[in-house]
C-alpha cells in the first residue's frame, strides 16, 4: 500500500492512502491548495515523518503514531467483528440485539473515509435512530458512514458522564477517538462544517447508482453475506478472475456488446473480492495505480500505450 504525506500550508500535516479522496473530496481543498512531501509504502517512516514535521511547522502533534492509529483500529475492531467499507459500518447482530453489543465495547473507535468514528452513549443513540438491516440478511445492520461521521462533526459526542468517568478503560478510548476528531484542527473530513462537493446528487439514506464507491459497498456486501470472505480462497478467486478475463475477450471477438458489459462487469466484481480478501480495497488499488501512470508519457503503438 502506498502512502502519502501531504501538507495544507496553515493547517496542518497528515498522511493519507488517497489524496484525492481523503484531501480533496473530504476536506474540501484543491489540488493547488496542498502539497504532498513525500510518498512510500514504509508506513514506519512516514508515520515518524508526519510528527517531526508537525512539530518542525508548529501544527498540533498527533498523539499516536499514524501506525499505531491504524493497529490499533484493526484490533479494536476485531473485538466485535463489525465490518467497516467505503460507505456503510455493519454490525454482526440484528437490529434488536444490537443496543447491548455496541455498550459492551464502549470506548472502541473506528476510522471511515468520512472521518473518525467511536462508540460513546450519544454516538449509541444516533446508531439506533439511523441503524438499517441488511436487505440480504436479518441477522446483519448498518449505518451509513458519511451520516455518523457528520454527526461527530457537528455534536458533542463525549459529554456523556456528567464529567464523571469511572472507567478508566472507557476514559482512554475516548480520549483517544476525540484525539482521532481533534486532529483535523478544525477542518472535517465528512463535510459536515463545510461544503461538500462529492456526489451531491446522492443522499446517505437513499444512495444513487451514480456513486461507483456505493457499488463497491453493494458487491462487498454481497460478497460478505455469502461467506465469501470468511471461507473464499486467493488462489481459487485469481483462477475465477482469468475465467472472468478470458469470456469477456471472447464477447470482443463476438463483437456482442451485451457480453462485453457483462464480462467487464464480472472482472470488477472479482477484483473486488480479490482486493478484500488480501486485507485492501479495489479503491485504493486503483488510486495507486492512477498515482503511478498519470504523470506517464509515450506514444500509441499497435493500438496500445507504450511508456517511455
Amino acid at each position: 500500500m502506498m502512502y502519502y504525506l501531504y501538507h495544507i500550508p496553515g493547517v496542518k500535516i497528515g498522511v493519507t492512502t488517497n489524496l484525492k479522496k481523503r484531501v480533496e473530496h473530504q476536506q474540501g481543498y484543491n489540488r493547488s491548495e496542498y502539497k504532498v512531501i513525500m510518498s512510500t509504502k514504509d508506513i514506519d517512516l512516514i508515520s515518524k515523518k508526519e510528527i517531526s514535521l508537525q512539530k518542525a511547522l508548529g501544527y498540533r502533534v498527533d498523539r499516536q503514531l499514524y501506525k499505531d492509529l491504524h493497529n490499533n483500529n484493526f484490533k479494536q475492531l476485531n473485538k466485535m467483528n463489525i465490518n467497516v467499507t467505503e460507505m456503510t459500518t455493519t454490525f454482526p447482530c440484528p437490529v434488536n440485539k444490537l443496543k447491548g453489543r455496541l455498550i459492551d465495547e464502549i470506548g472502541m473507535q473506528w476510522e471511515t473515509d468520512f472521518g473518525s468514528c467511536g462508540l460513546t452513549k450519544k454516538s449509541i443513540e444516533w446508531i439506533m435512530d439511523n441503524i438499517k438491516t441488511s436487505q440480504y440478511t436479518q441477522d446483519r445492520c448498518y449505518v451509513y458512514n458519511k451520516a455518523f461521521a457528520r454527526w461527530f462533526d457537528n455534536n458533542d459526542a463525549y459529554d456523556i458522564l456528567g464529567g464523571n468517568i469511572k472507567d478508566v478503560h472507557m476514559r482512554n478510548g475516548l480520549d483517544n477517538a476525540k484525539q482521532m476528531v481533534d486532529q483535523y484542527n478544525g477542518k472535517t473530513l465528512s463535510g459536515g462544517l463545510s461544503p461538500d462537493r462529492f456526489y451531491e446528487c446522492c443522499d446517505e439514506n437513499n444512495p444513487c447508482n451514480c456513486n461507483p464507491y456505493y457499488l463497491f459497498d453493494l458487491i462487498r456486501e454481497w460478497a460478505e453475506e455469502r461467506g465469501l470472505y470468511d471461507d473464499g480462497d486467493l488462489k481459487t478467486q485469481a483462477l475465477k478472475l482469468t475465467e472472468e478475463v478470458g469470456e469477456t475477450c471472447r464477447a470482443i471477438l463476438k463483437n456482442n456488446k451485451s457480453e462485453i458489459i457483462d464480462g467487464i462487469g464480472d472482472c470488477v466484481v472479482v477484483l473486488t473480492n480479490l482486493a478484500e480478501l488480501m486485507g485492501i480495497s479495489i479503491e485504493e488499488c486503483t488510486a495507486t495505480a492512477y498515482e503511478e501512470i498519470k504523470n506517464r508519457t509515450g506514444k500509441m503503438v499497435n493500438g496500445t500505450f507504450k511508456k517511455d
